[in-house]
């Protein structure tokens, strides 16, 4: 089919005018009539809408139009087209939009809908209507409730009404740039992720992906990004106790000191929740640990002086991997103790055991802008160990630059906010998702198991980072996680029966305060790169 719409401008001072000719008589006649209920009814209908349209012309400046739409439906027989036109004016009246058959008049309406820009008269006095500035532009191709952001990342179509969604989640529209991505195993959550970090590396924008479950290698490889593996058969490694040059921002001070509380939150995964007096003691090791690498509350400690080949004094240079003590060195400091004799028997497996690649010095270069930490390897219980590490060396990189955009995503989030976690290490999780609009980032949680993500201190950590994130992709979820996130989710009854019933890529998108229903949208060579 064909569809031709027209616009027409009418004189505003006239518009006016008329109107208030016709609200002054309409107005009598409300007045007067008395006896026939359905002439008060349709009468007063029109003496609002004239009051209605008038208010809108003298206070928010709008103009009115007179509004033509001409359709033809084309097929190769007469049943068939009558099939078609049934079926149509079903549908449109369906939508409460009345409908005409252009008989007599079917060559006036052909030559409207070819483009020669001619709008028949002998056919507009049948198929006008009036329609206000604001209600025009819902006519444009594009232009409706979706999300349409100037500066946006192509996303998806809007189920409904198959408008496209452009969402630029670094504008300052927006309370924050971070995402929630919800969905079960199959759902489409993987693939969506994976081909936003693909059109945000066109843009050029930083990313860090912690992947537990190997997911995005290939699309690491494709996109020539850094890949780097934790576990016992692979040759990288990152060290828990490095304190970072960009760790704080410039002019600020205390390395040691905002060192301190990330590695509170390693031990305490290691330990088990410790008490204030265990967590003073182990505080007390750490300094001691530091100490004996010269590296106190004191930033200048952490640089050290050099000389070149003639003896010339140069600029103090920052410590180095090799300067940084080692889980080792802080193993026989916790030994010698007889209160800190237990918590150094637990870090035996990370020093001597079956982790004992955490035991050693960083030697990754972290310059590329698109670094994949994939800690596949070291199993269902300690892959929250690996996940902190990498979430804590992302989080340096992120307050790098204030001015440069960039994400990290955290797939799998519930195993570092979640009844496997403690308050510490979701405390630092729910910080990055606070605080990282003001260094230029965005924060991606990613997760199948909703329920498990508000399981920790009666789900006040999940509810925070769901509250935090501007922006909430939903996919299909068992009845059970829409349960769960009812309690901490503003949700309607039609919403929750959507989730359930949403096909393979497909999403409820909440931005801001727009629930729209998405189909995820991508090209064959998308789709080539991310499978």
């Amino acid at each position: 089919m064909n569809i031709s719409i027209f616009f027409e401008k009418q004189d505003t001072y006239k518009t006016i005018k008329d109107l208030t000719y016709n609200i002054g008589n309409v107005s009598v006649d409300l007045q007067e009539t008395k006896n026939n209920r359905q002439d008060i009814e349709i009468a007063a209908f029109t003496y609002n809408d004239a009051k209605y349209i008038r208010k809108e012309m003298q206070i928010n400046n709008e103009d009115l139009y007179y509004l033509y739409i001409y359709i033809n439906i084309f097929s190769e027989n007469e049943k068939e087209i009558e099939n078609l036109l049934n079926k149509l004016e079903g549908i449109l009246q369906s939508k409460g939009i009345q409908t005409r058959r252009s008989y007599f008049r079917q060559e006036q309406t052909f030559l409207s809908c070819i483009p020669i820009m001619e709008n028949n008269n002998e056919i507009k006095n049948a198929s006008k209507r009036n329609v206000l500035t604001s209600g025009l532009i819902g006519t444009y191709p594009f232009i409706t409730s979706s999300i349409f952001d100037e500066e946006g990342v192509f996303i998806g179509t809007n189920i409904y009404n198959n408008s496209l969604i452009f969402i630029d989640r670094f504008n300052k529209k927006y309370k924050n740039s971070n995402m929630c991505i919800f969905g079960t195993s199959g759902a489409g959550k993987s693939f969506y992720t994976k081909l936003l970090i693909l059109r945000y590396r066109i843009l050029g924008i930083s990313q860090y992906v912690i992947d537990p479950e190997r997911e995005y290698t290939n699309l690491c490889k494709n996109l020539d990004g850094s890949l780097i593996k934790l576990g016992p058969t692979s040759d990288t490694y990152i060290n828990i106790f490095d304190i970072r040059e960009d760790s704080i921002e410039d002019e600020e001070k205390g390395y040691l000191a905002t060192k301190i509380p990330k590695l509170l939150g390693f031990f305490n995964l290691i330990f088990g929740n410790i008490n204030e007096e265990e967590k003073a003691i182990l505080e007390e090791k750490i300094i001691e640990l530091y100490n004996k690498k010269g590296i106190n509350f004191n930033d200048i400690s952490l640089y050290k002086k050099s000389k070149n080949k003639n003896n010339i004094q140069l600029n103090p240079e920052f410590k180095n991997e090799k300067d940084m003590p080692l889980l080792e060195e802080f193993y026989e400091i916790l030994s010698k103790n007889k209160e800190t004799k237990l918590m150094a028997i637990k870090l035996i497996p990370f020093v001597k055991g079956s982790l004992k690649f955490f035991n050693n010095y960083t030697n990754v270069e972290l310059k590329n802008k698109l670094i994949v930490a994939d800690v596949y390897e070291l199993g269902e219980e300690n892959l929250k160990y690996g996940m902190y590490l990498f979430t804590d060396l992302f989080w340096d990189k992120v307050k790098k630059n204030r001015e440069e955009k960039k994400a990290i995503y955290l797939d799998e989030i519930w195993r570092l906010i979640g009844v496997t976690s403690n308050k510490e290490v979701a405390g630092f999780v729910y910080k990055i998702f606070k605080t990282i609009r003001k260094y230029g980032g965005s924060s991606i949680a990613i997760t199948q198991d909703v329920s498990d993500l508000f399981s920790l201190e009666d789900g006040a950590y999940g509810k925070s980072i769901l509250n935090n994130s501007n922006i909430k992709n939903f996919f299909s979820l068992e009845e059970e996680n829409i349960k769960v996130l009812e309690k901490f989710l503003n949700i309607s009854e039609k919403e929750k029966i959507e989730i359930k019933s949403l096909k393979r890529g497909e999403s409820l998108m909440f931005v801001d305060k727009d629930h729209i229903l998405t189909k995820i949208e991508s090209s064959e060579n998308e789709r080539r790169i991310i499978l």
